[in-house]
């Protein structure tokens, strides 16, 4: 390549790498609506206002946004609705609908990225946290995990609830509603099936089965598996690692417990897909 079309060649990436983002869409598929938002309609919505996020869950720091209240989109939703997340990547949160409509304590925004603004990337190489991003005001109110503020969504829709959809999910129907190992799933529900799939049933597309062909409670001792939720990186380390690390703020000593005691109990009820 000669001098000239090196130059050339310089001043077109430049020219490419310089211009906005284009705007996106956030597809609502709500049972009764359906409404498509464009980036523009959103950032002219009138309940549209700029807040700031401290210690940004997705970019550790504090972070300024253009937001909507969430609860201002769910036209028709219900709190006993269940709600999934959908992101580009295919992460899939899978949410009730009674904290996306709250308006006091922790509170739910859809952060929009403004294509003549964008937002950084989420660190070295990889995409920013947009188009559309949900974040919390006041989250520890709430009890709101990591895999709550799913980011790069592309659309939210009104579903069965999980248990409905995924009985391959499903404890032992012989124990009590409020027997440890229920409650250990609905912990499961809440912070690990964003990612995860157990017995092939799930709709993520992003992390491993966690129960075939191996559960984790098989090759990992109880307390390198506590250790491996609070801290991955302590026991696994690669550079496309996803997994965060679960706080004892997002999720208590006893939670945990009670979510590993799941993990055991499904460990004897596997389900080929």
């Amino acid at each position: 390549m000669d001098g000239d079309h090196l130059k050339t060649l310089i001043v077109f990436w430049a020219l490419l790498l310089s211009m906005p983002l284009s705007a996106a869409q956030l597809d609502l598929q709500l049972g009764a609506t359906h409404h498509t938002w464009q980036t523009e309609e959103l950032l002219k919505h009138p309940q549209v206002q700029t807040l700031t996020i401290k210690n940004d869950v997705s970019y550790k720091k504090d972070m300024t946004y253009r937001a909507v209240p969430v609860a201002a989109l769910l036209t028709g939703i219900k709190p006993g609705d269940h709600l999934q997340a959908v992101a580009l990547d295919g992460f899939a949160a899978e949410l009730s609908a009674a904290p996306l409509l709250n308006t006091k304590g922790a509170r739910a925004w859809l952060a929009i990225e403004d294509p003549a603004q964008p937002w950084p990337p989420l660190s070295e190489g990889k995409h920013s946290a947009g188009p559309f991003y949900l974040v919390w005001t006041d989250a520890q109110a709430g009890n709101i995990s990591p895999e709550q503020w799913p980011f790069q969504v592309a659309s939210i829709k009104r579903m069965a609830p999980v248990a409905e959809r995924f009985p391959a999910l499903l404890p032992d129907p012989a124990l009590k509603a409020n027997d440890p190992v229920n409650q250990g799933f609905a912990l499961f529900q809440k912070n690990c099936l964003a990612c995860h799939r157990l017995n092939g049933a799930g709709d993520a597309q992003f992390g491993p089965d966690l129960n075939i062909p191996y559960n984790p409670t098989e090759y990992f001792g109880a307390d390198f598996l506590k250790r491996y939720i609070r801290d991955p990186q302590s026991l696994r380390q690669w550079p496309q690692a996803k997994m965060p690390g679960f706080s004892a703020e997002v999720l208590p000593e006893a939670d945990l417990q009670l979510l590993i005691g799941y993990l055991q109990h499904m460990a004897g009820r596997k389900i080929k897909p």
